[in-house]
């Protein structure tokens, strides 16, 4: 894929479902009793491993275009898969099935793909462990061979803030005996509490702590999913940067354990709104509004660390490509997690960044970029996502021609990206 140097980003557009959001609706419409109508649901390949986990559970599926119907097969209404669960590129999908599958009465294997089967699964191992769980590794990674067993209640406190872990275990509580509670160090997502609501589950939230009684049933429901504002944030980030842009980006989730980026932005002197501000499904949802930059931006020192780190992990990327342009540059810190995503995405940031000719620092927890003027070149995608459609926004900053090797991999998360992309560049 071969990016070049815009003058602006203007249009209106809408974004493909929200990732996070769509995997827990699909896993919640099969365990809820009735029939699920989920809207505007992701067509990523991501989400598309979670419905075919599910389907291979014995759970009536139907997909159209963007709509996907769901008979529930209720908490316990699963059949034994006769093959393992492929869970394709999705941490999602393999940390919060191995919470529903380990209180199932039979066993499962999880699988996944290379870079999956590098992502460490410990964190979620430790606690279903803790709670009866039968769960074998090699050595701590997947495959992950679950024996299905009877799981009692805990109160866990989490290692690191992860809404992945806070799922899974709160899905396993929702099959155990007794009261779960989960402890975050920092506030994670909160799409799965939200969601348990809307299905019917009550959940009892006391500032860090989130609990969970068993014996629950889930009712289908319809659910619309928002826009994703992981997805937003690079259309947000190439507007900003190019004077005379004026982009409108509509029904975009707000929920505000995902919005660190808008605060963010907004401090780094970003021209933003949001409007139209309303409560769907549970989730907050709204519209953004980005002006192109008139003057100098992020003029003062730029430091983004501590707890709004694990608010904003999944657009660090495109932060730090939007560093590149800000006048101090941006430091970011408290962000060890991106070393095990699809990539390591620290030094993955750091290696394509100095391939444009930027000035990067490299930090075991985060980087240091000062203002660049950027220049094309070959970028390597490692295979990840984030890292293709940043350097895709890089690209559209930078003197010259931009190739990223690897570009399909946007299909995990964002079919149609680099489409979407070009319809709103001039």
């Amino acid at each position: 894929m071969n990016i070049r140097k815009a003058d602006a980003v203007r249009g209106d557009i809408d974004l493909p479902g929200d990732k996070s959001i769509s995997h827990r609706a699909a896993m919640f419409a099969a365990l809820a009793t009735g029939r699920s109508v989920i809207a505007n649901y992701a067509t990523s390949a991501d989400c598309m491993s979670t419905l075919s986990c599910l389907r291979d559970l014995g759970v009536g599926i139907d997909v159209s275009g963007q709509t996907v119907t769901i008979d529930g097969a209720g908490g316990v209404g699963f059949t034994a898969p006769e093959k393992p669960l492929d869970c394709g590129n999705s941490g999602t999908t393999m940390r919060l099935m191995s919470g529903i599958m380990a209180g199932q009465s039979f066993d499962t294997t999880l699988t996944g793909d290379e870079s999956l089967s590098k992502r460490p699964m410990k964190r979620i191992i430790e606690p279903l462990s803790i709670m009866g769980g039968s769960i074998e590794s090699t050595d701590g990674h997947a495959p992950l061979i679950i024996r299905g067993r009877k799981l009692t209640g805990i109160e866990y406190t989490l290692p690191i803030a992860s809404a992945q872990i806070k799922s899974c275990v709160l899905l396993a509580g929702l099959n155990a005996t007794g009261r779960t509670t989960v402890i975050e160090p920092a506030t994670s997502r909160d799409h799965t509490e939200r969601m348990l609501r809307w299905f019917g589950v009550s959940i009892d939230a006391d500032g860090a702590s989130i609990s969970i009684d068993s014996g629950q049933t889930l009712t289908g429901k319809e659910f619309s999913v928002p826009g994703d504002i992981s997805s937003a944030a690079f259309f947000i980030v190439a507007a900003a940067c190019l004077s005379g842009s004026h982009l409108t980006i509509r029904n975009v989730g707000l929920n505000p354990s995902r919005t660190g980026i808008i605060e963010i932005l907004t401090r780094l002197g970003v021209d933003l709104a949001v409007s139209d501000e309303q409560l769907v499904c549970n989730e907050p949802v709204g519209q953004i509004t980005v002006q192109g930059r008139r003057g100098p931006l992020g003029s003062a020192a730029n430091l983004v660390n501590g707890s709004i780190i694990a608010n904003l992990i999944d657009e660090i990327p495109i932060l730090a490509i939007l560093g590149s342009q800000l006048d101090a540059g941006i430091e970011i810190r408290d962000a060890a997690e991106l070393r095990v995503k699809e990539s390591d995405r620290i030094s993955a940031v750091v290696e394509n960044l100095r391939r444009m000719g930027a000035s990067v620092e490299e930090f075991p927890d985060g980087v240091r970029i000062e203002r660049s003027n950027l220049v094309g070149a070959e970028i390597d995608s490692f295979g990840d996502h984030r890292i293709a459609m940043a350097f895709a926004v890089a690209g559209l900053l930078a003197e010259g021609e931009t190739s990223i090797i690897g570009a399909d991999c946007v299909d995990v998360s964002f079919p149609g990206f680099f489409e979407r992309l070009a319809s709103v560049v001039e």
